[in-house]
């Protein structure tokens, strides 16, 4: 892939955006299909890929092609094979996969996209079913948990550069999931112990996450509602990702309560797709956009807002930084 916006300013280039939206749909489709993970080790020809994944054959050649010249997939004689970054993030089981956000993405984000118009008529979200639906469904709240775990997987290591949480012996993680944030850091630290909070459904998925970091003992999982329950205290209290799904009223609840549970001496994190004039703006805007099509009230939001909720809730030293390529960290102290 070039990376290369296409010239709105031509017909060829409108029609060249109009019709993103199918590679997005043939990388979501390979990811469903599992097709990174079948050549992994397995290079293969067409027909052997279609046997594999029990397909009927018909637009099959396209399709590899597409990823072919897409990036994803290199031809070696007859046979295709997954390119470098496929390889790298899109095969199951290993430690970079982020095919749980496109499976995510392709269950619940791109059936609502296609609604766009509605819910930007209505101001109603426009996905299949509640969160309540995903906590009944495991098969649902796990593909959940793989997305959160693909953001977090990247996000982690910036955070911990970001931050220094030496000095700092505990550590809260709001709205944490299976703890996968809060693992990188507590083994990136060894002085940490940290809690996750979060509804009391993620509790066995965390159990069996942490076990498999080896951090069973050095985190546990507090189970519960942040609007209705109380928060436990910690050093550095985390919230990441989870303002968004709310209201400006709620966003603002949300950091004075979090804010609250910071003991003395610590710091408040949250990080968010923040709108700005930068170049991540394009970016963010898609992501809010997803909050308007997912959540009741959510949105992204600019960091102004951000820091005149901080302010409210205590905080005179704030540090705004950089996350990655498209996120803000804002740092709370209070002075």
């Amino acid at each position: 892939m070039t990376g290369i916006a296409p010239d709105v300013t031509t017909p060829t280039g409108l029609i060249r955006l109009c019709n993103a939206f199918c590679e997005a749909k043939a990388l979501l489709t390979a990811v469903e299909l599992d097709l990174f993970t079948e050549l992994h080790d397995n290079p293969a020809t067409e027909e052997e890929i279609r046997e594999r994944l029990g397909l009927h054959g018909r637009g099959l050649r396209d399709f590899l092609l597409l990823l072919t010249a897409l990036g994803l997939l290199e031809r070696q004689g007859d046979g295709y094979r997954n390119a470098s970054g496929a390889d790298q993030y899109l095969v199951r089981e290993r430690p970079t996969y982020i095919g749980g956000f496109m499976r995510r993405a392709g269950d619940n984000l791109y059936p609502a996209w296609g609604k766009l118009s509605d819910a930007l008529r209505t101001g109603l979200p426009q996905s299949r079913g509640t969160f309540q639906d995903v906590l009944r469904n495991p098969q649902a709240l796990g593909r959940f948990i793989q997305m959160m775990d693909a953001l977090t997987q990247i996000l982690g290591p910036q955070l911990i550069e970001a931050f220094d949480f030496s000095g700092h012996s505990t550590l809260l993680d709001v709205g944490g999931c299976r703890g996968n944030l809060a693992g990188q850091i507590v083994k990136a630290h060894s002085e940490l112990t940290g809690s996750v909070f979060d509804l009391p459904q993620m509790e066995p998925f965390f159990t069996e996450h942490t076990a498999g970091l080896g951090l069973t003992g050095r985190l546990r999982f507090e189970g519960g509602d942040f609007f209705q329950d109380p928060l436990p205290q910690a050093d550095v209290v985390i919230l990441g990702h989870v303002l968004h799904d709310y209201d400006a009223d709620s966003r603002r609840f949300l950091v004075q309560k979090a804010g609250a549970a910071v003991r003395p001496g610590g710091a408040l994190l949250i990080y968010d797709r923040m709108l700005d004039e930068g170049p991540a703006q394009v970016e963010n805007l898609v992501i809010s956009l997803d909050m308007l099509l997912v959540t009741e009230g959510g949105s992204e939001y600019p960091v102004e807002e951000l820091r005149q909720h901080a302010a409210l809730a205590g905080f005179t030293a704030l540090e705004e930084k950089r996350l990655g390529d498209f996120d803000t960290l804002l740092i709370c102290r209070r002075g």
